[in-house]
């Protein structure tokens, strides 16, 4: 099925075609950046054009992708690294996304947008306001466990799950490089979970799934973009970055919570 013909099948506009494949684009720049925020800007940019379950069908397999890369930029060896590093955060979120993907088709989408919205604000400002959470290098296993299963919790119904996991790494103080790379690697192990847990849930299906498909090239061309633009800035720089997407993110979906 080519571009026009799965557009046509879900009956979208032109219009509204080329403004998805915009918000894909936009997201992957965002996404190279700062290492996170595509799903939260496809959920919230898509989800202003279509359906909330098909703006979720559609971030999954670009999110996938760009995650994959973004984990093997420095090598399959630094990856593995990562995975055992945070392998507590990783099980726990699994367990949870798997668990939470059914609520989809049942919660309120008011209640799911403010459910990410306002726990990413306040973190947000908090930072902003030089309230810094910090915790050690190496958290205690219940610390792991309990952010994973939140940030899985939060992924499975939503698609996004990256500030409780920024705020982990945030609070860590974990160098730039390092944190992209665990970044990528928990978020694409997430997102091989979630696209399981969607195509139990039926969100993913032989409709939704040729429009996410169609999203993968505007966001890996973004991605590279926003790759660039990473590598050019600070630890600070990549810090203050990050915390403004995060605050942006936030506010709109706050906002979307309240007018939809």
């Amino acid at each position: 099925m080519n571009i026009y013909a799965s557009f046509a099948a879900l009956d979208l506009s032109p219009q509204v075609a080329l403004l998805c494949l915009i918000v894909a684009l936009g997201a992957g720049v965002v996404k190279g950046l700062v290492g996170f925020a595509m799903p939260m800007m496809m959920i919230s940019g898509l989800g202003a054009w279509v359906a909330p379950e098909l703006a979720l069908a559609g971030l999954i397999v670009p999110t996938l992708l760009t995650n994959g890369w973004q984990a093997l930029r420095q090598g399959p060896r630094a990856a593995g690294k990562s995975v055992k590093r945070f392998w507590r955060f990783l099980v726990a979120g699994a367990v949870m996304l798997m668990l939470s993907a059914q609520l989809v088709r049942v919660l309120p989408v008011p209640v799911m947008l403010a459910a990410i919205g306002i726990p990413i604000t306040i973190f947000a400002v908090t930072q902003m306001m030089g309230r810094q959470l910090r915790l050690a290098a190496h958290p205690s296993a219940r610390v792991e466990f309990s952010i994973g299963g939140f940030a899985g919790f939060i992924g499975g119904f939503s698609g996004v799950w990256g500030p409780p996991t920024v705020a982990l790494l945030t609070a860590m103080e974990t160098p730039k490089q390092e944190q992209m790379r665990v970044q990528g690697v928990i978020y694409g192990l997430g997102a091989v979970v979630l696209l399981a847990a969607h195509i139990t849930s039926g969100v993913i299906s032989r409709t939704t799934l040729p429009f996410s498909l169609m999203l993968v090239a505007p966001a890996l061309i973004g991605m590279g973009i926003g790759l660039r633009l990473q590598d050019r800035i600070d630890q600070a720089q990549f810090r203050r970055a990050t915390m403004i997407v995060l605050l942006l993110a936030g506010l709109n979906l706050i906002r979307r919570a309240v007018f939809s």
